[in-house]
Protein backbone atom coordinates (compact mmCIF):
# COMPACT_ATOMS: atom_id res chain seq x y z
CA UNK A 1 0.00 0.00 0.00
CA UNK A 2 1.59 3.65 -1.13
CA UNK A 3 1.65 6.45 0.92
CA UNK A 4 -1.42 8.40 0.34
CA UNK A 5 -0.40 11.86 1.45
CA UNK A 6 2.45 11.43 -0.83
CA UNK A 7 0.57 10.43 -3.31
CA UNK A 8 -1.43 13.70 -2.74
CA UNK A 9 1.57 15.38 -3.42
CA UNK A 10 3.29 13.67 -6.14
CA UNK A 11 0.51 12.49 -8.18
CA UNK A 12 2.38 12.45 -11.63
CA UNK A 13 5.05 10.25 -9.72
CA UNK A 14 2.45 7.67 -9.02
CA UNK A 15 0.68 7.90 -12.49
CA UNK A 16 3.91 6.78 -14.08
CA UNK A 17 4.57 4.14 -11.65
CA UNK A 18 1.06 2.64 -12.82
CA UNK A 19 1.95 3.28 -16.08
CA UNK A 20 5.80 1.60 -16.09
CA UNK A 21 4.03 -1.52 -14.59
CA UNK A 22 1.63 -1.56 -17.65
CA UNK A 23 -1.41 -0.83 -15.43
CA UNK A 24 -4.17 1.77 -15.76
CA UNK A 25 -3.04 5.37 -14.67
CA UNK A 26 -6.59 6.49 -14.32
CA UNK A 27 -6.55 4.39 -10.90
CA UNK A 28 -4.78 7.49 -9.63
CA UNK A 29 -7.16 9.94 -10.48
CA UNK A 30 -10.28 8.06 -9.28
CA UNK A 31 -8.26 7.10 -6.11
CA UNK A 32 -7.93 11.08 -5.61
CA UNK A 33 -11.25 11.84 -6.09
CA UNK A 34 -12.70 9.18 -3.92
CA UNK A 35 -9.78 10.61 -1.49
CA UNK A 36 -11.63 14.43 -1.85
CA UNK A 37 -14.80 12.83 -1.24
CA UNK A 38 -14.44 10.94 2.05
CA UNK A 39 -12.14 13.48 3.11
CA UNK A 40 -15.58 16.24 2.87
CA UNK A 41 -17.73 13.88 4.41
CA UNK A 42 -15.00 13.78 7.31
CA UNK A 43 -15.18 17.11 7.22
CA UNK A 44 -18.46 17.64 7.19
CA UNK A 45 -19.22 14.68 10.25
CA UNK A 46 -16.34 17.08 12.40
CA UNK A 47 -18.15 20.47 11.39
CA UNK A 48 -21.38 19.17 13.16
CA UNK A 49 -19.09 17.21 15.68
CA UNK A 50 -17.69 21.06 16.79
CA UNK A 51 -21.06 22.40 16.64
CA UNK A 52 -22.73 20.50 18.59
CA UNK A 53 -19.84 20.70 21.30
CA UNK A 54 -20.28 24.06 20.82
CA UNK A 55 -23.84 24.78 21.56
CA UNK A 56 -23.87 22.48 24.52
CA UNK A 57 -21.04 25.11 25.98
CA UNK A 58 -23.38 27.86 25.04
CA UNK A 59 -26.08 26.21 26.52
CA UNK A 60 -23.97 26.62 29.59
CA UNK A 61 -23.46 29.82 29.49
CA UNK A 62 -26.72 31.10 28.48
CA UNK A 63 -28.03 29.33 31.69
CA UNK A 64 -26.13 31.67 33.97
CA UNK A 65 -26.95 34.37 31.99
CA UNK A 66 -30.91 33.40 32.89
CA UNK A 67 -30.18 33.17 36.39
CA UNK A 68 -29.15 37.14 36.95
CA UNK A 69 -30.94 38.41 33.86
CA UNK A 70 -34.23 40.69 34.48
CA UNK A 71 -37.54 39.48 33.67
CA UNK A 72 -37.70 41.67 30.66
CA UNK A 73 -33.90 39.93 29.32
CA UNK A 74 -35.21 36.26 30.51
CA UNK A 75 -38.09 35.67 28.12
CA UNK A 76 -36.00 36.43 24.75
CA UNK A 77 -32.87 34.37 26.63
CA UNK A 78 -35.04 31.39 27.11
CA UNK A 79 -36.21 31.69 23.81
CA UNK A 80 -32.74 31.60 22.78
CA UNK A 81 -31.84 28.79 24.71
CA UNK A 82 -35.36 26.50 23.49
CA UNK A 83 -33.61 26.75 19.63
CA UNK A 84 -29.96 25.94 20.49
CA UNK A 85 -31.79 22.77 22.65
CA UNK A 86 -33.62 21.36 19.10
CA UNK A 87 -30.22 21.90 17.23
CA UNK A 88 -28.55 18.58 18.77
CA UNK A 89 -31.60 16.65 17.63
CA UNK A 90 -30.74 18.30 14.15
CA UNK A 91 -27.49 17.33 14.21
CA UNK A 92 -27.57 14.10 15.04
CA UNK A 93 -30.00 13.34 11.95
CA UNK A 94 -27.40 14.87 9.50
CA UNK A 95 -24.62 13.01 11.14
CA UNK A 96 -27.09 9.81 10.75
CA UNK A 97 -27.43 10.73 7.11
CA UNK A 98 -23.69 10.75 6.40
CA UNK A 99 -22.13 8.11 8.33
CA UNK A 100 -23.24 5.84 5.60
CA UNK A 101 -22.43 7.84 2.93
CA UNK A 102 -18.71 8.04 4.88
CA UNK A 103 -18.76 4.36 5.27
CA UNK A 104 -19.49 3.82 1.66
CA UNK A 105 -16.58 6.92 0.34
CA UNK A 106 -14.31 5.03 2.99
CA UNK A 107 -14.84 1.63 1.40
CA UNK A 108 -14.51 2.79 -2.54
CA UNK A 109 -11.25 4.26 -1.22
CA UNK A 110 -9.19 2.02 0.25
CA UNK A 111 -10.75 -0.42 -2.47
CA UNK A 112 -8.96 1.80 -5.19
CA UNK A 113 -6.28 2.53 -2.33
CA UNK A 114 -4.90 -1.45 -2.89
CA UNK A 115 -5.20 -1.36 -6.68
CA UNK A 116 -2.19 1.44 -6.99
CA UNK A 117 0.88 -0.53 -6.98
CA UNK A 118 4.54 0.55 -5.73
CA UNK A 119 6.30 2.58 -8.11
CA UNK A 120 9.35 0.60 -9.38
CA UNK A 121 12.85 2.70 -8.08
CA UNK A 122 14.76 5.37 -10.38
CA UNK A 123 17.62 2.42 -11.19
CA UNK A 124 14.96 -0.46 -12.30
CA UNK A 125 15.01 -0.65 -16.63
CA UNK A 126 11.64 0.35 -18.21
CA UNK A 127 9.83 -2.49 -20.13
CA UNK A 128 6.74 -4.24 -21.05
CA UNK A 129 7.53 -7.92 -19.55
CA UNK A 130 10.18 -10.14 -18.77
CA UNK A 131 11.53 -10.12 -22.26
CA UNK A 132 13.02 -6.59 -21.41
CA UNK A 133 14.98 -7.85 -18.26
CA UNK A 134 18.45 -6.82 -18.18
CA UNK A 135 21.39 -9.80 -17.52
CA UNK A 136 23.64 -8.43 -14.66
CA UNK A 137 26.16 -11.34 -14.51
CA UNK A 138 26.51 -15.49 -14.49
CA UNK A 139 28.36 -17.66 -12.59
CA UNK A 140 29.35 -21.26 -13.48
CA UNK A 141 31.65 -24.10 -11.75
CA UNK A 142 34.94 -24.34 -13.61
CA UNK A 143 33.52 -28.43 -14.91
CA UNK A 144 30.45 -27.15 -16.10
CA UNK A 145 30.45 -23.82 -19.10
CA UNK A 146 26.87 -23.11 -20.53
CA UNK A 147 27.95 -21.19 -23.03
CA UNK A 148 28.77 -25.02 -24.45
CA UNK A 149 26.33 -27.64 -25.41
CA UNK A 150 26.34 -30.15 -22.74
CA UNK A 151 27.48 -32.53 -24.77
CA UNK A 152 30.47 -30.37 -25.23
CA UNK A 153 30.99 -30.22 -21.47
CA UNK A 154 30.71 -33.80 -20.54
CA UNK A 155 30.99 -35.65 -23.75
CA UNK A 156 27.73 -37.42 -23.90
CA UNK A 157 23.97 -36.30 -24.81
CA UNK A 158 21.99 -34.84 -22.26
CA UNK A 159 18.75 -36.76 -20.94
CA UNK A 160 15.82 -34.51 -19.42
CA UNK A 161 15.17 -34.90 -15.85
CA UNK A 162 12.11 -36.41 -17.02
CA UNK A 163 14.37 -39.39 -18.85
CA UNK A 164 16.33 -38.86 -15.04
CA UNK A 165 12.78 -39.56 -13.37
CA UNK A 166 11.93 -42.42 -15.42
CA UNK A 167 14.98 -44.42 -15.62
CA UNK A 168 15.60 -43.57 -12.03
CA UNK A 169 12.57 -44.13 -10.73
CA UNK A 170 12.58 -41.00 -9.09
CA UNK A 171 8.90 -39.38 -9.45
CA UNK A 172 5.47 -40.74 -10.51
CA UNK A 173 4.06 -38.81 -12.53
CA UNK A 174 1.30 -40.81 -13.67
CA UNK A 175 0.39 -42.06 -10.54
CA UNK A 176 0.42 -38.47 -9.29
CA UNK A 177 -2.15 -37.52 -12.09
CA UNK A 178 -4.43 -40.20 -10.93
CA UNK A 179 -4.40 -39.03 -7.27
CA UNK A 180 -4.52 -35.11 -7.97
CA UNK A 181 -5.20 -34.29 -11.63
CA UNK A 182 -2.82 -32.20 -14.06
CA UNK A 183 0.53 -31.15 -12.80
CA UNK A 184 1.04 -33.34 -9.76
CA UNK A 185 3.59 -35.72 -9.20
CA UNK A 186 4.73 -38.23 -6.65
CA UNK A 187 8.15 -38.13 -5.16
CA UNK A 188 9.84 -41.63 -4.92
CA UNK A 189 12.83 -43.03 -3.68
CA UNK A 190 15.85 -41.02 -4.07
CA UNK A 191 13.84 -38.54 -5.81
CA UNK A 192 12.48 -37.94 -2.43
CA UNK A 193 15.46 -38.24 -0.61
CA UNK A 194 16.73 -35.98 -2.61
CA UNK A 195 14.31 -32.99 -2.41
CA UNK A 196 14.18 -33.64 1.21
CA UNK A 197 18.05 -33.17 1.11
CA UNK A 198 17.80 -29.92 -0.71
CA UNK A 199 15.14 -28.67 1.77
CA UNK A 200 17.32 -29.59 4.67
CA UNK A 201 20.79 -27.83 3.22
CA UNK A 202 18.96 -24.93 2.83
CA UNK A 203 17.35 -24.70 6.13
CA UNK A 204 20.03 -25.09 8.29
CA UNK A 205 22.68 -22.78 5.68
CA UNK A 206 20.31 -20.16 6.00
CA UNK A 207 19.43 -20.80 10.19
CA UNK A 208 22.62 -21.87 11.20
CA UNK A 209 25.64 -20.43 8.52
CA UNK A 210 23.68 -17.30 8.48
CA UNK A 211 21.71 -16.80 11.74
CA UNK A 212 18.00 -16.63 10.40
CA UNK A 213 15.54 -17.34 12.99
CA UNK A 214 13.63 -21.12 12.24
CA UNK A 215 9.78 -20.24 12.40
CA UNK A 216 6.68 -21.99 11.03
CA UNK A 217 4.63 -20.48 8.35
CA UNK A 218 1.08 -21.96 8.32
CA UNK A 219 -0.12 -23.04 5.23
CA UNK A 220 -3.41 -21.85 5.65
CA UNK A 221 -3.95 -17.86 6.26
CA UNK A 222 -6.78 -15.83 6.59
CA UNK A 223 -7.83 -13.99 3.41
CA UNK A 224 -6.78 -10.26 5.56
CA UNK A 225 -2.89 -11.90 5.56
CA UNK A 226 -3.02 -11.98 1.93
CA UNK A 227 -4.45 -8.36 1.35
CA UNK A 228 -1.63 -7.52 3.84
CA UNK A 229 1.12 -9.18 2.04
CA UNK A 230 0.13 -7.85 -1.22
CA UNK A 231 -1.60 -11.52 -2.93
CA UNK A 232 -5.05 -10.05 -3.00
CA UNK A 233 -6.75 -8.18 -4.86
CA UNK A 234 -4.15 -8.93 -7.27
CA UNK A 235 -3.00 -12.57 -7.86
CA UNK A 236 -6.17 -13.68 -6.43
CA UNK A 237 -6.20 -16.11 -9.62
CA UNK A 238 -3.37 -17.81 -8.57
CA UNK A 239 -4.49 -18.39 -5.04
CA UNK A 240 -6.66 -21.80 -3.52
CA UNK A 241 -9.43 -20.70 -1.72
CA UNK A 242 -10.86 -23.29 0.81
CA UNK A 243 -13.36 -21.49 2.88
CA UNK A 244 -15.34 -18.53 3.22
CA UNK A 245 -13.96 -17.42 -0.32
CA UNK A 246 -16.35 -14.28 -0.65
CA UNK A 247 -15.94 -13.15 2.83
CA UNK A 248 -13.20 -11.23 4.95
CA UNK A 249 -13.14 -14.45 7.33
CA UNK A 250 -11.72 -16.44 4.16
CA UNK A 251 -8.91 -19.14 4.50
CA UNK A 252 -7.16 -19.91 1.67
CA UNK A 253 -3.72 -22.11 0.92
CA UNK A 254 -0.44 -19.95 0.36
CA UNK A 255 1.88 -19.69 -2.41
CA UNK A 256 4.79 -18.92 -0.27
CA UNK A 257 5.95 -19.12 3.69
CA UNK A 258 6.30 -15.33 2.84
CA UNK A 259 2.42 -14.92 3.72
CA UNK A 260 3.21 -16.34 6.98
CA UNK A 261 6.12 -14.70 8.03
CA UNK A 262 4.99 -11.37 7.37
CA UNK A 263 1.56 -11.64 8.86
CA UNK A 264 3.35 -12.79 12.17
CA UNK A 265 4.00 -9.14 13.40
CA UNK A 266 0.54 -7.88 11.82
CA UNK A 267 -1.04 -4.67 14.14
CA UNK A 268 2.19 -5.16 16.15
CA UNK A 269 4.34 -2.07 17.12
CA UNK A 270 8.20 -3.17 17.49
CA UNK A 271 10.95 -0.89 18.96
CA UNK A 272 13.93 -0.37 16.89
CA UNK A 273 16.09 -2.45 18.69
CA UNK A 274 14.22 -5.91 17.84
CA UNK A 275 14.88 -4.72 14.54
CA UNK A 276 15.74 -6.57 11.56
CA UNK A 277 13.93 -9.17 12.46
CA UNK A 278 15.52 -12.34 10.21
CA UNK A 279 13.11 -15.22 9.93
CA UNK A 280 13.25 -18.66 7.86
CA UNK A 281 10.81 -21.37 7.37
CA UNK A 282 9.54 -23.91 5.10
CA UNK A 283 6.82 -24.45 3.75
CA UNK A 284 4.88 -26.35 1.26
CA UNK A 285 3.37 -24.01 -1.38
CA UNK A 286 0.23 -24.23 -3.66
CA UNK A 287 -0.43 -22.04 -6.99
CA UNK A 288 -3.13 -22.63 -9.17
CA UNK A 289 -1.10 -21.56 -12.03
CA UNK A 290 -3.93 -20.01 -13.87
CA UNK A 291 -2.94 -18.53 -17.05
CA UNK A 292 -0.25 -20.80 -17.98
CA UNK A 293 -2.02 -23.45 -19.83
CA UNK A 294 -0.21 -25.41 -22.24
CA UNK A 295 3.68 -24.16 -20.45
CA UNK A 296 6.29 -26.22 -18.91
CA UNK A 297 3.09 -28.66 -18.70
CA UNK A 298 5.94 -31.56 -18.20
CA UNK A 299 7.57 -32.17 -15.68
CA UNK A 300 8.50 -30.55 -12.43
CA UNK A 301 9.18 -26.70 -13.73
CA UNK A 302 5.69 -25.53 -13.23
CA UNK A 303 3.10 -27.87 -10.70
CA UNK A 304 0.35 -26.85 -8.45
CA UNK A 305 2.01 -28.10 -5.08
CA UNK A 306 5.87 -27.59 -3.97
CA UNK A 307 7.95 -26.97 -1.36
CA UNK A 308 10.12 -23.67 -0.26
CA UNK A 309 12.57 -22.44 2.15
CA UNK A 310 11.96 -19.16 2.15
CA UNK A 311 14.24 -15.92 3.73
CA UNK A 312 11.99 -12.71 4.72
CA UNK A 313 13.68 -9.54 6.70
CA UNK A 314 11.66 -6.77 8.23
CA UNK A 315 14.21 -3.81 8.99
CA UNK A 316 14.16 -0.20 9.63
CA UNK A 317 12.98 2.41 7.07
CA UNK A 318 15.84 3.00 5.23
CA UNK A 319 16.25 3.00 2.00
CA UNK A 320 20.38 2.18 2.07
CA UNK A 321 19.71 -0.35 4.46
CA UNK A 322 16.87 -2.13 2.35
CA UNK A 323 18.96 -2.46 -0.48
CA UNK A 324 22.04 -3.72 1.53
CA UNK A 325 19.87 -6.06 3.06
CA UNK A 326 18.50 -7.31 -1.07
CA UNK A 327 22.45 -7.48 -1.71
CA UNK A 328 22.78 -9.83 1.32
CA UNK A 329 19.83 -11.82 0.79
CA UNK A 330 20.72 -12.48 -2.72
CA UNK A 331 24.57 -13.31 -2.02
CA UNK A 332 23.31 -15.69 0.39
CA UNK A 333 21.61 -17.69 -2.11
CA UNK A 334 24.46 -17.17 -4.74
CA UNK A 335 26.55 -19.03 -1.72
CA UNK A 336 23.70 -22.04 -1.81
CA UNK A 337 23.92 -22.42 -5.47
CA UNK A 338 27.79 -22.56 -5.98
CA UNK A 339 27.65 -24.97 -3.42
CA UNK A 340 25.71 -26.98 -5.32
CA UNK A 341 27.79 -25.84 -8.42
CA UNK A 342 24.78 -25.38 -10.26
CA UNK A 343 25.53 -22.45 -12.94
CA UNK A 344 23.06 -19.45 -12.63
CA UNK A 345 22.16 -15.77 -13.66
CA UNK A 346 21.29 -12.89 -12.31
CA UNK A 347 18.60 -11.06 -13.82
CA UNK A 348 17.10 -7.26 -12.74
CA UNK A 349 13.62 -7.21 -13.63
CA UNK A 350 12.50 -4.58 -15.41
CA UNK A 351 9.20 -2.53 -14.19
CA UNK A 352 7.13 -4.85 -16.18
CA UNK A 353 7.92 -7.68 -14.41
CA UNK A 354 8.06 -6.51 -10.90
CA UNK A 355 4.44 -7.07 -10.10
CA UNK A 356 2.43 -4.70 -8.25
CA UNK A 357 4.17 -4.61 -4.59
CA UNK A 358 8.00 -4.69 -5.56
CA UNK A 359 10.03 -1.51 -5.87
CA UNK A 360 12.50 -3.89 -7.23
CA UNK A 361 13.49 -7.61 -8.37
CA UNK A 362 15.97 -9.51 -9.07
CA UNK A 363 15.26 -12.99 -10.53
CA UNK A 364 18.00 -15.89 -10.05
CA UNK A 365 17.92 -18.29 -13.04
CA UNK A 366 19.67 -21.51 -13.13
CA UNK A 367 21.06 -23.06 -16.40
CA UNK A 368 18.71 -26.35 -17.59
CA UNK A 369 20.19 -28.31 -19.97
CA UNK A 370 16.54 -29.92 -21.14
CA UNK A 371 15.16 -26.01 -21.43
CA UNK A 372 14.97 -24.87 -25.06
CA UNK A 373 13.39 -21.67 -24.68
CA UNK A 374 16.26 -19.86 -23.12
CA UNK A 375 17.75 -17.08 -25.06
CA UNK A 376 20.49 -17.38 -27.52
CA UNK A 377 24.04 -17.31 -26.91
CA UNK A 378 25.44 -13.82 -26.48
CA UNK A 379 27.71 -12.73 -29.77
CA UNK A 380 30.58 -14.38 -30.73
CA UNK A 381 29.80 -17.51 -28.05
CA UNK A 382 28.57 -21.12 -28.97
CA UNK A 383 24.99 -22.06 -29.03
CA UNK A 384 23.53 -24.07 -26.16
CA UNK A 385 21.03 -27.21 -26.50
CA UNK A 386 19.21 -25.83 -23.06
CA UNK A 387 18.34 -22.57 -20.91
CA UNK A 388 17.53 -20.66 -18.12
CA UNK A 389 14.73 -21.44 -15.63
CA UNK A 390 14.13 -18.76 -12.48
CA UNK A 391 14.03 -20.83 -9.19
CA UNK A 392 14.44 -17.56 -6.98
CA UNK A 393 13.15 -13.94 -7.13
CA UNK A 394 14.40 -11.46 -4.37
CA UNK A 395 12.02 -8.69 -3.35
CA UNK A 396 12.52 -4.96 -2.31
CA UNK A 397 9.20 -3.91 -0.53
CA UNK A 398 10.05 -0.58 1.43
CA UNK A 399 6.70 -0.18 3.62
CA UNK A 400 4.21 -1.17 1.08
CA UNK A 401 3.49 -4.36 2.91
CA UNK A 402 4.00 -3.29 6.05
CA UNK A 403 1.37 -0.69 5.55
CA UNK A 404 -1.05 -3.04 5.15
CA UNK A 405 -0.01 -4.99 7.86
CA UNK A 406 -0.09 -2.27 10.24
CA UNK A 407 3.47 -3.00 11.53
CA UNK A 408 5.57 -0.21 12.86
CA UNK A 409 8.35 0.25 15.28
CA UNK A 410 8.82 3.00 17.45
CA UNK A 411 11.00 5.60 15.86
CA UNK A 412 14.25 6.15 17.94
CA UNK A 413 14.65 9.77 17.14
CA UNK A 414 11.07 10.70 19.36
CA UNK A 415 12.12 12.00 22.76
CA UNK A 416 9.31 10.97 23.64
CA UNK A 417 8.64 7.24 22.17
CA UNK A 418 5.34 7.67 20.78
CA UNK A 419 6.02 8.40 17.04
CA UNK A 420 5.93 5.24 15.09
CA UNK A 421 7.37 4.01 11.64
CA UNK A 422 6.14 1.97 9.33
CA UNK A 423 8.82 -1.06 8.94
CA UNK A 424 10.35 -2.26 5.25
CA UNK A 425 10.52 -5.55 4.33
CA UNK A 426 12.04 -7.71 1.86
CA UNK A 427 12.10 -11.64 0.64
CA UNK A 428 13.90 -14.32 -1.30
CA UNK A 429 14.04 -17.68 -2.29
CA UNK A 430 16.43 -19.60 -0.50
CA UNK A 431 15.30 -23.21 -2.44
CA UNK A 432 12.30 -24.26 -3.95
CA UNK A 433 11.85 -28.07 -4.84
CA UNK A 434 11.13 -30.42 -6.61
CA UNK A 435 11.91 -27.18 -9.30
CA UNK A 436 15.49 -27.20 -8.13
CA UNK A 437 15.96 -30.71 -8.52
CA UNK A 438 15.73 -30.01 -12.39
CA UNK A 439 19.07 -28.56 -12.39
CA UNK A 440 20.72 -30.51 -9.99
CA UNK A 441 19.70 -33.77 -12.22
CA UNK A 442 20.26 -32.58 -15.35
CA UNK A 443 23.20 -30.83 -14.98
CA UNK A 444 24.75 -33.44 -12.42
CA UNK A 445 23.55 -36.36 -14.71
CA UNK A 446 26.90 -38.86 -15.52
CA UNK A 447 27.18 -41.07 -18.79
CA UNK A 448 26.25 -43.81 -16.78
CA UNK A 449 22.64 -43.07 -16.57
CA UNK A 450 23.96 -42.04 -12.93
CA UNK A 451 23.34 -38.78 -11.16
CA UNK A 452 26.07 -37.51 -8.86
CA UNK A 453 24.76 -36.10 -4.95
CA UNK A 454 26.58 -32.33 -4.71
CA UNK A 455 28.96 -33.13 -1.53
CA UNK A 456 26.50 -30.90 0.83
CA UNK A 457 23.70 -32.84 0.06
CA UNK A 458 25.32 -36.37 1.16
CA UNK A 459 25.43 -35.65 4.66
CA UNK A 460 21.32 -35.64 4.87
CA UNK A 461 21.23 -38.75 2.03
CA UNK A 462 23.00 -40.69 4.59
CA UNK A 463 26.49 -40.22 2.50
CA UNK A 464 25.26 -41.09 -1.14
CA UNK A 465 27.53 -39.90 -3.60
CA UNK A 466 25.27 -41.38 -6.36
CA UNK A 467 21.78 -42.14 -7.72
CA UNK A 468 21.61 -44.48 -9.72
CA UNK A 469 24.25 -47.42 -11.12
CA UNK A 470 27.44 -46.83 -8.80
Amino acid sequence: MIDLRDLRDRPDHYRAGVTNKNGDAGVIDRLLAADEALRALITQEQSLTAEKNAIGKQIGQLAGKIKKASPDEKAALQSEMQALQTRPNAIKAEQDEIVPKRREAETKRDELWLEVPQPADADVPVGKSAEDNVELRRWNPDAFDPTKTFEDNKGFKAKTHLELCDALNLVDFERGTKVSGSRSYVLTGDGMRLHQAVLRFAFDFMTVDHGFTPLSASCIVKHPTLVGTGFFPHGREQVYDIANPTSEDGLALTGTGEVGLMAYHMDEILSADELPKCYTTVSTCFRREAGSAGKDTAGLYRIHQFDKVEQVVICEANEQTSRDWHRKMIGFVEALLQKLELPYRLLQCCTGDLGPKNADMIDLECWMPSRADGPAAPEGQTDTSGGWGETHSASRLYDYQTRRLNLRYRDPADPKGKKTVFCHSLNNTVAASPRLLIPLLEVHQNADGSVTVPPPLRPYMQGQERIGPA
